[in-house]
């Protein structure tokens, strides 16, 4: 106990290593469960309700109210949020979508699923979201809406893609899946146009597993409603099924332990706001590492993961494997979507169809990044990715 309040601030068994020379261990993400939302699943278990409840109800509310919209659609994934969204706006097959290649697959994936075609558009070096400069060049009259990605937790310039979209009558679709409670110019993400949000354990709140679609549409949340429950009817006699629907209901646990999640997220996003200051300051002085840049109009950045970019004449791929060995995990972050092998198989991407998305992709690395790591980790992270940088060279 004692050493637990000389060093409140440190993970002790990282702690412990050190203290006998050991090496750390660092994983990259860690999920942030405190007994209060232990309770709050308990309590649902407790009672007679496990789906269709009231959590799912009082989730729903409470997202509304954060994000300032009308309607929330809480689903058991990002990805099915992504899914029922692009299918309530009827986007079908022959339908074009212009996105980026710079994201988690599901962004481009929810397209396939309706069988229209996602159209890329190369992203911008600094701020890493799709060229809005570009997105003109490649609407067609096939061109049904543009699907803008927060990558990394920051946000989009959502004003312009709108301006774009009504001038050529498009919908937009804000995959803000890494960016709850982010702001652009002081207005929240997911408060302008169709979004939807992820609560995968290594989001800023999690329910586990989870998603919602929010919206100010009341026809576009009424089909949501009904697609994630096998097409029902939302008014009527139960097992009355109106269109094809699925089965992407999130359930009563996983909604008490986004109810209890979402209270803390004001406090979450500042703690993760030090780290990644934190990290910037460490980082600062290290050649060959470029430390992320955030667009002048983001008044609250929302952050997911803490990635840097590698110069280009180190070998990522090396430096991976020696921090590894030194016990701190990282990752790329992300390979394009258009030279994921079956994008490349069946639509014939290639290297050199998006060269500022691949250059990213090719130097982008993820350090560890959650909630309560300490500043002794961080320290340690950075210490390993400048001996790994100097090893490379």
């Amino acid at each position: 106990m004692g050493l637990f309040f000389e060093h409140e601030n440190l993970s002790i068994c990282n702690y412990i290593r050190r203290k006998r020379g050991e090496e750390m261990r660092i994983p990259l993400s860690k999920p942030d469960i405190s007994q209060d939302e232990i309770k709050a699943v308990k309590e649902v278990l407790e009672t007679d309700t496990l789906s269709i409840g009231p959590k799912i109800k009082e989730f729903e509310s409470e997202i509304c109210k954060y994000v300032g919209v009308k309607n929330a659609i809480a689903v058991n994934s990002g990805t099915s949020a992504l899914h029922i969204l692009v299918r309530s706006l009827g986007i079908k097959e022959g339908d074009e979508v212009i996105t980026t290649p710079y994201s988690f697959i599901a962004s481009s994936n929810c397209l396939l699923f309706e069988k229209a075609k996602p159209v890329f558009v190369d992203i911008e070096p600094d701020f890493l979201g799709m060229d809005l400069n570009k997105v003109e060049d490649k609407i067609s009259e096939k061109t049904k809406a543009l699907l803008v990605v927060d990558v990394f937790g920051q946000p989009f310039n959502i004003e312009k893609a709108i301006e774009i979209a009504q001038k050529n009558e498009l919908f937009v679709i804000d995959d803000a899946c890494e960016a709850l409670g982010g702001e652009w110019n002081g207005k929240k993400v997911g408060s302008l146009t169709h979004s939807t949000f992820s609560f995968y354990p290594n989001k800023q709140i999690t329910t586990a597993e989870g998603g919602v679609v929010v919206t100010n549409d009341d026809l576009i949340a009424e089909l949501c409603k009904s697609y994630r429950s096998q097409g029902r009817a939302l008014t009527g006699t139960w097992l009355v099924h109106e269109r094809l629907g699925f089965n992407y209901r999130m359930s009563e646990l996983h909604a008490a332990l986004g109810i209890v999640q979402l209270r803390k997220i004001d406090k979450i996003l500042q703690r993760r706001a030090q780290i990644a200051k934190k990290y910037n300051e460490l980082l600062e002085n290290i050649d060959g590492v470029k430390t992320p840049i955030i667009a002048p109009e983001v008044t609250k950045m929302s952050w997911f993961v803490y990635v840097i970019q590698l110069d280009e004449k180190i070998d990522r791929d090396s430096v991976i494997n020696y921090l590894d060995k030194e016990g701190v995990k990282t990752k790329p972050y992300f390979t394009p979507i258009h030279l994921q092998p079956f994008y490349r198989r069946d639509f014939g991407f290639k290297l050199g169809d998006f060269p500022v998305a691949e250059k990213v992709g090719n130097s982008s690395l993820a350090l560890p990044f959650f909630n309560k790591i300490t500043d002794e980790e961080k320290e340690y992270v950075c210490e390993k990715i400048k001996e790994a940088i100097e090893a490379n060279g």
